[in-house]
């Protein structure tokens, strides 16, 4: 070896590697435990540390405890509001989790919330595998990993894996359903599908239903209308076996469906149909309304390391526009985008479920030596490769220096470890090593995952009201403590405190809650102080001061001071 001639070694490194790449790709096995493995280090730091997120994440955790806490498995509430804007799927899963925790003895299992997590992260999983499933229809091996790993590392879906709501489950519905369509279209000559697409096909369907209602539906029904006008013909759908599946699906959903028909008296469908769905149609629900381009500006964050070759691809999708896969993953994106852009109300998770489709087209166009650095302005526009995790890590100390003047030093080194990677990508992407830039971006996302989520997360302190205010409140000796709140009204706070919370409205009001004795606590934001001070002295009341907690309150966008005061401890 030592005599060896530095162009030799060269070549056995290359030759070593080309070797090991062979290996993986001669097994799905192999490249599935690859894709698990850098699945795990892209969703797990920080799954159990993080605290629950305001405000859906809570409000869906919530609702699942109820569950338990009532053995009532229809209807769903928010402490006594009927929470009748998704179907049950995921309060149900939600529910199980929690209740395997419990039987496997895990402490304070109900307000754990990495154990609600826990079909978010299965769905994110599923996400991942089944879009390589999905993918293996359009690509070979290597590429279908490419596309699965495009999403496993994609921000949004990090994100979306440590939240205890819908969108990981829903994306591993649709993705599902859509690999089904798939190969239900290009094998449309054949006129018969394996077993297996079926079955995968209509058990995505129906559990999407059940998890967050006609969504799947709009996807696949969409797809399929244009692809039947581009064929002139829907015959191709029968493959689908529509009748059984049909029958199936009403089989899986009509039971929960009927059921809240009768407990609610049609409230369910009037609220969730009318108010939720239509709401989100006709006004911006809950202020999360946006312009029109919402959600292509988004993208290049939330499907970064990707986004920027996924842009470099655009003209490859427009030239091959024809070709029955780039079609397909055309009729998958456009009208859904243009569905959700055109609607007022607009996060950044609604479309998620069509980032498997723009991971196809990318990586085919890069598999076709489509995207590089001969694009025009694609050096310049590659920029954002190392722009997000140094933007990330430089925004991170500002907040953490603005908000409890200190850094985040336990996060600091994977951040910068990240903000070099991504900077070594770019480098390789100028040299036109789109592959091995594309590699290094995974890398790169997971060491940003570590930094961020595993890290630089726990030294936000302020951003930790509910958790802070939730310690105080178990911290009270006496038996069955009564809590109560005024001004600071968070569901995460129900969620840790407890279902009984009680939310007030006036310092008066507060006075009057711990006049009534016993064990109580309750938290007052500073703005309600002097009227429930000068009620107080009235009343001759002289509760304790147990803490105070500030911080900043991320949805209000307000930095609060909360006192805790309790009588009887």
């Amino acid at each position: 070896m030592d005599g060896m001639v530095p162009q030799q070694r060269l070549s056995l490194r290359r030759f070593s590697l080309a070797q090991v790449a062979s290996a993986f790709e001669r097994s799905h096995f192999r490249l599935c435990l690859l894709l698990v493995l850098l699945s795990l280090v892209c969703f797990l730091p920080g799954f159990t540390s993080l605290h629950p997120m305001d405000r859906d994440e809570p409000r869906y955790a919530q609702a699942s405890k109820q569950m338990l806490e009532t053995h009532e498995f229809v209807d769903v509430r928010f402490q006594d509001e009927a929470r009748y804007k998704k179907p049950v799927g995921i309060y149900w899963l939600q529910s199980a989790s929690v209740a395997v925790g419990e039987a496997l003895g895990v402490s304070e299992a109900r307000t754990t919330i990495a154990l609600y997590r826990i079909p978010s992260l299965l769905g994110a999983l599923a996400t991942v595998l089944l879009t390589y499933w999905a993918a293996l229809a359009f690509l070979g091996r290597r590429g279908a990993f490419l596309v699965a790993a495009l999403m496993a590392t994609s921000i949004i879906l990090m994100v979306e894996a440590r939240l205890a709501k819908t969108d990981a489950a829903l994306a591993a519905c649709s993705v599902a359903v859509m690999g089904g369509l798939a190969r239900a279209y290009f094998g449309r000559g054949a006129g018969v599908l394996p077993k297996r697409a079926l079955m995968i096909f209509w058990a995505g369907f129906a559990a999407g239903i059940l998890i967050k209602g006609p969504l799947v539906l709009m996807f696949a029904g969409l797809t399929a209308a244009i692809l039947s006008y581009r064929e002139r013909s829907f015959r191709w759908l029968l493959t689908l076996r529509p009748g059984l599946g049909a029958a199936f699906t009403l089989l899986v959903v009509l039971p929960w469906f009927i059921a809240i028909a009768l407990k609610s008296g049609g409230a369910f469908y009037s609220e969730a149909v009318g108010h939720d769905m239509l709401g989100k149609v006709g006004t911006a629900q809950r202020y999360h309304w946006a312009p029109p381009g919402f959600y292509l500006l988004a993208f290049f964050a939330t499907f970064w390391p990707g986004a920027i070759f996924a842009a470099a691809a655009v003209p490859f999708a427009w030239r091959h526009r024809r070709e029955d896969a780039i079609a397909f993953c055309l009729a998958w994106i456009v009208p859904s985008w243009l569905v959700f852009e055109a609607v007022p109300t607009k996060l950044p998770h609604y479309v998620m479920p069509l980032y498997p489709a723009i991971a196809i087209i990318t990586v085919i166009a890069i598999l076709r030596h489509f995207v590089g650095p001969h694009r025009p302005g694609a050096k310049l526009a590659t920029v954002l490769i190392p722009f997000i995790p140094i933007g990330l890590m430089v925004g991170l100390s500002v907040v953490n220096w603005n908000f409890d003047h200190t850094l985040p030093y336990r996060g600091l080194p994977a951040l910068l470890a990240a903000s070099l990677i991504a900077l070594y990508a770019w480098r390789l992407f100028v040299q036109n090593e789109v592959l091995k830039s594309l590699g290094l971006g995974f890398v790169s996302a997971a060491c940003l995952s570590v930094g961020v989520f595993g890290f630089t997360q726990l030294d936000l302190r302020s951003l930790k009201l509910s958790p802070r205010l939730a310690e105080a409140a178990h911290s009270m000796t006496c038996d069955r403590p009564v809590v109560a709140t005024l001004g600071y009204r968070e569901p995460s706070l129900v969620f840790l405190v407890g279902t009984d919370l009680e939310m007030l409205e006036t310092g008066e009001e507060a006075s009057s809650f711990l006049k009534q004795g016993g064990c109580r606590m309750v938290f007052v934001e500073k703005r309600f102080e002097d009227a429930f001070r000068a009620e107080n002295q009235r009343i001759g009341l002289q509760p304790a001061l147990s803490t105070r907690v500030a911080g900043f309150n991320i949805n209000s966008g307000r930095r609060l001071d909360i006192g805790a005061y309790a009588v009887g401890r």
